[in-house]
């Protein structure tokens, strides 16, 4: 069986200290956030709990879906960069960005670039200079073929929303395609919800129905997301069989205000007689111990004609 966890909306950067003039813009309601709420929910002492508990399992792969920072500051891209190199080395850690990363238009060298080695395909032969260049992004690891997706790009004030676009879009079918006829369990992992409905109106989707209907047209054995800081399990009727799509709550949040307490979740792939076993299973904080344990754990089998 092969392993793998998904840990999204860390939010673990801190505003500590930021200037006045980098909140000329929609950050500066980032920044308030942050100020008033956002510092007291998501705490760097349940990350670095999450640290300690992920070092007891042998992965394939650790999946990052997005939101590591509060406002996408160079700052907190730098503070970003050096919590991954904890996580693990480009090989073991894949990052898509979230819409918090991409809170405003930033300089290329002093905000993704930082994470490029995080965010590239296995076999990316070129240096891109944008999200746009860099996905769909594709890591093979064993049966597993994982593609991630982008939906971070700047949005007007108050607005949450993210977009795939046309780019991606088109390249992702014949991705699924190929994975497909190499007989893998294809993870399509991004930031947002690709159901529409599933998110508030301003902090949707744009094109997620466009999204949803090549993972169904083209087929997927699982689909991750996070944004909404609250898990979540549904599935997706598609033209190889149902696919699970299972969201993650914040892997950093003390749960304050009714939110949901800090939990990651960890799968396990392996072929079985008609198709493939997934194994889901949450990992929940306990803020009374300061530790990871055990949650809620799912069996799927998928049936498909391998």
């Amino acid at each position: 069986m092969q392993h793998f966890a998904q840990i999204s909306d860390p939010h673990l950067s801190s505003l500590e200290g930021v200037r006045a003039r980098d909140l000329l813009s929609k950050r500066a309601l980032g920044y308030l956030s942050w100020r008033q709420r956002r510092r007291f929910e998501h705490r760097p002492e349940v990350l670095a709990a999450l640290g300690r508990d992920l070092e007891q399992f042998e992965l394939d792969q650790v999946l990052v879906t997005g939101d590591l920072t509060h406002v996408g500051l160079p700052q907190e891209f730098r503070q970003a960069l050096a919590w991954l190199r904890e996580l693990g080395t480009p090989a073991e850690v894949a990052v898509i960005p979230g819409n918090h990363d991409a809170s405003v238009a930033t300089p290329w060298r002093d905000s993704f670039a930082l994470w490029r080695d995080y965010m590239a395909s296995d076999t990316a032969s070129t240096l891109p200079d944008s999200l746009a260049s860099l996905y769909p992004s594709l890591r093979e690891r064993g049966d597993i073929a994982f593609i991630g997706l982008s939906t971070a790009c700047p949005k007007p004030p108050f607005m949450a929303t993210g977009t795939v676009g046309p780019e991606q879009l088109a390249r992702l079918p014949a991705l699924l395609d190929a994975a497909h006829a190499r007989g893998a369990f294809r993870v399509v992992y991004i930031h947002h919800s690709p159901l529409p409905g599933k998110d508030k109106w301003r902090k949707r989707l744009t094109d997620a129905a466009l999204v949803q209907d090549i993972i169904a047209s083209h087929g997927a054995e699982l689909v991750l997301n996070g944004h909404g800081h609250r898990g979540h399990y549904d599935e997706l009727a598609t033209v190889h069989g149902t696919a699970p799509v299972v969201a993650a709550p914040s892997a950093s949040a003390l749960g304050l205000h009714g939110g949901q307490v800090a939990s990651y979740n960890c799968y396990g792939v392996e072929r079985c007689d008609g198709g493939w076993q997934l194994a889901i299973s949450a990992r929940d904080y306990q803020p009374a111990s300061g530790e990871f344990v055990a949650g809620e754990s799912r069996g799927v089998t998928l049936l498909r004609a391998l």
